[in-house]
């Protein structure tokens, strides 16, 4: 089977145990036939960075996050001054992007695979709860020799496949109608301008085509 890409959201590496981490990851994806694809790490752009983003997602069969600690607070605050208050301590974050590109993955019903540092913040779409499972993992190679990787991995590159074969629509597609059921206004609205102006043109030559054989028809009555 031929080699697919592959979504990787994980923010530049802080230090070295975690580029080795993140390393580990891809060599582990690419033995399995898979193409790692990641901004900033081996695809570029002139443009702005959410532009890269989208242009790799659409040509992607799946979705790995890896969220590494990217921010630590000793101590903080949260809901401030409010009747919620409630002190924090040892608060650590991982890039936002996570957040961002694991959303447009599920927006897009690609098979999405989550490895969160253990001792991160749980919050937002990498907390337990959604539509994908999310593995709390020490950010060691060894760690994807575990059992628990192992299976999960080889079930997202079940999905993978799956997808490959069958892309899902996204979630904010409109349903497909049959071309019987679509009214005037709505075959009319799905047309280009290239095309909406090749049916007025067709319009016009059957309008005049069917004059002149009116005429014609009178002149030999």
């Amino acid at each position: 089977m031929a080699t697919r890409n592959v979504f990787l959201s994980v923010g530049a590496a802080s230090n070295e145990e975690q580029e080795a981490f993140v390393r580990a990851v891809e060599d582990r994806l690419r033995s399995e036939g898979l193409n790692p694809q990641t901004v900033g790490r081996n695809a570029f752009s002139s443009d702005a960075p959410l532009k890269k983003v989208v242009e790799l997602f659409d040509n992607c069969h799946g979705a790995v996050v890896i969220a590494l600690e990217r921010t630590f607070f000793p101590s903080g605050i949260d809901k401030r001054g409010g009747p919620s208050e409630t002190q924090l301590s040892n608060v650590r974050l991982p890039t936002p992007w996570n957040h961002i590109e694991a959303a447009m993955a599920y927006s897009r019903r690609l098979p999405l695979m989550v490895l969160v540092e253990s001792g991160l913040k749980s919050e937002g779409l990498l907390e337990r709860g959604y539509d994908w499972y999310v593995q709390s993992i020490k950010p060691v190679p060894s760690a994807l020799t575990t059992n628990e990787f192992n299976g999960v991995l080889s079930d997202w590159k079940s999905k993978v496949d799956a997808y490959q074969a069958a892309p899902i629509k996204a979630v904010n597609d409109p349903p497909s109608k049959s071309p019987a059921d679509l009214t005037i206004r709505e075959l009319v609205g799905g047309l280009r301008l290239a095309q909406l102006w090749g049916v007025l043109v067709g319009l016009a030559a059957l309008v005049a085509g069917a004059f002149a054989l009116g005429a014609k028809l009178i002149g030999h009555i």
